[in-house]
């Protein structure tokens, strides 16, 4: 295993553009506000905090995932698919 990294990662640029990234975090967010609010409504059986629940923590999560799918896309990974 000699000149091997155990982690084989390479750091380049990004293969999408920053619009496929924010589209893809908005129709993900979308889902997920729904999901919360399921949730949340499940818990508290009062539809108006399990919609302010939703929303407040889903816009949020929004641009960090937004950050986070953009640093990603910038690292490849040998001998597989980069999903």
């Amino acid at each position: 295993m000699a000149g091997r990294s155990l982690l084989p990662i390479t750091v380049g640029n990004p293969r999408r553009s920053w619009s496929a990234s924010l589209l893809k975090a908005l129709v993900y967010r979308l889902f997920m506000i729904v999901l919360t609010v399921v949730v949340a409504y499940a818990v508290t059986a009062d539809s108006t905090a399990s919609l302010q629940i939703g929303v407040v923590t889903n816009i949020l999560k929004t641009g960090t995932y937004y950050a986070y799918e953009r640093i990603w896309d910038r690292f490849r990974f040998e001998g597989g698919s980069d999903g």
